[in-house]
């Protein structure tokens, strides 16, 4: 597939709107096979960079998440969320490598897993998720337990799974998909709409509040805040969070790496939904360099 860097040079507002995306079912069906494919307002390739401020410590580091895969994950083929996260403070680091494997026709999660480290604590967690047989277990640990639906999520497919919702001002509700029962249910609120001014430009936005029972951290609760874009893609251009001693961390987006546009729905059945079906309807506020542009930076970009 072939990837461009879409960086923002003028607002996202002229953006036509573009028909709503179907919501996906809060509970998924018991047989995958049985499953028609959604489509998906994110897909393999895409890749988002962040620039991570600290309310006390101002420019701390720098963070990416994205999508890979598909890879097999015990015959099935799974999408590969990542997110990565380094910052300096002060004297300390603070880190957070996540992945999660997802089955892309139910956003059901297979695969999870989580190494965290800060000043006060650190986690590892690998946890072989089971939908349809409703468990899981954690091979670090050996704690496993009983999942709640048969289309679990955990902390980073839950941001992936908003950005499927219609997301109406004032809604808000309790999503019991955590794979672990003790950390449901998981709460998102919308907060309103509001045009943010971001290191790439300025964006129309969705904000969006997202709280996790975590008895472990954050005093027995996170909360995440997400600026998404309004429109059918739900781009995570802000994302708002706090850490013991850095304060609130600021995660502004400075680079964004999507599929083509052009591309075609895949093997899958997935398709990557975007508002804007063409370079020539983009060309208004996007920047869209090609390998002319730039051959080695798209070549690397490739890989």
């Amino acid at each position: 597939m072939r990837l461009v860097r879409l960086t923002a040079r003028a607002s996202l507002a002229a953006a036509a709107r573009p028909a709503a995306l179907a919501v996906l079912a809060t509970f998924a069906p018991a047989s995958a096979s049985a499953q028609v494919a959604p489509r998906l307002p994110f897909g393999p390739g895409e890749t988002l960079v962040y620039r991570i401020t600290s309310s006390r410590f101002g420019n701390v580091g720098e963070g990416c998440m994205g999508v890979g895969g598909p890879e097999s994950v015990r015959g099935r083929d799974a999408y590969v969320l990542h997110f990565d996260f380094e910052a300096r403070v002060a004297f300390f680091t603070v880190e957070d490598r996540t992945r999660s494997w997802i089955d892309p026709r139910g956003l059901a999660s297979l695969r999870y897993h989580k190494r965290e480290r800060n000043p006060l604590t650190s986690r590892n967690e690998e946890v072989e998720i089971h939908p349809e047989e409703l468990r899981w277990i954690d091979t670090t640990t050996g704690r496993d337990g009983r999942s709640p639906t048969n289309a679990p999520l955990d902390e980073l497919s839950f941001i992936y799974f908003l950005r499927t919702l219609p997301l109406a001002d004032g809604e808000m509700n309790e999503h019991v998909r955590h794979f672990d029962p003790e950390r449901n249910p998981v709460v998102v609120r919308v907060l309103g709409r509001e045009r943010l001014r971001a290191p790439i430009g300025d964006f129309q936005t969705v904000v969006v509040e997202m709280k996790v029972r975590d008895a472990g951290r954050f005093g027995g609760q996170g909360t995440l805040r997400l600026h998404l874009t309004d429109d059918a893609q739900r781009l995570p251009v802000r994302i708002e969070t706090s850490v013991p001693l850095a304060g609130t961390l600021v995660l502004d987006l400075v680079q964004a790496i999507l599929p083509d546009v052009a591309s075609p729905v895949d093997r899958y059945g997935v398709g990557y939904s975007t508002t804007h079906p063409s370079a020539d309807t983009a060309q208004n506020f996007l920047r869209i360099p090609t390998a002319d542009d730039d051959p080695a930076e798209y070549r690397a970009h490739r890989r």
